[in-house]
C-alpha cells in the first residue's frame, strides 16, 4: 500500500477537521466576551444555569422533546411513500396504513398516559 492510496481519506478527515474545528476556534478568539445576567439566564432547559449538577429537574421538558422528534421522523417516512406510491400500489397503501395506524395508536396512548400534559 502506497500513500497515494491512502491521501484521499486523510484530506477527507483534515478538511472535516479544519471545517468542524476552525469556526470554533475563531468565534472563542475574536468573539466578545462580556458575560452579563441574560446571557447566564436559563434558555429552554428548564432549570439555572449554574447550580449543583446534582439537582432534580423535571424531566418532562425531554420526554416532549423526544417525542417531537419521534413522531416528526415517522412522519418524514410519508414524503418518499407519496412520490413513490403509483410504483408501489395498492400493497404499498396497504402497508403505510398500517404504519399509519400504528403510529395513531402510539399518539393516542401517549395523549391518554397524560405525556403531552403541562402542569
Amino acid at each position: 500500500m502506497s500513500l497515494d492510496s491512502y491521501l484521499p481519506v486523510l484530506l477527507f478527515i483534515l478538511i472535516g477537521l479544519v471545517v468542524g474545528v476552525a469556526p470554533q476556534v475563531l468565534g472563542y478568539l475574536l468573539g466578545p466576551k462580556r458575560p452579563d445576567e441574560a446571557k447566564n439566564s436559563p434558555y429552554e432547559c428548564g432549570f439555572e444555569a449554574f447550580e449543583d449538577a446534582r439537582m432534580k429537574f423535571d424531566v418532562r421538558y425531554y420526554l416532549i422533546a423526544i417525542l417531537f422528534i419521534l413522531f416528526d421522523l415517522e412522519i418524514a417516512f410519508l414524503f418518499p411513500w407519496a412520490v413513490a406510491l403509483r410504483d408501489i400500489g395498492i400493497l404499498g397503501f396497504i402497508d403505510m396504513m398500517i404504519f399509519l395506524a400504528i403510529l395513531i395508536a402510539g399518539f393516542v396512548y401517549m395523549w391518554i398516559k397524560g405525556a403531552l400534559d403541562w402542569e
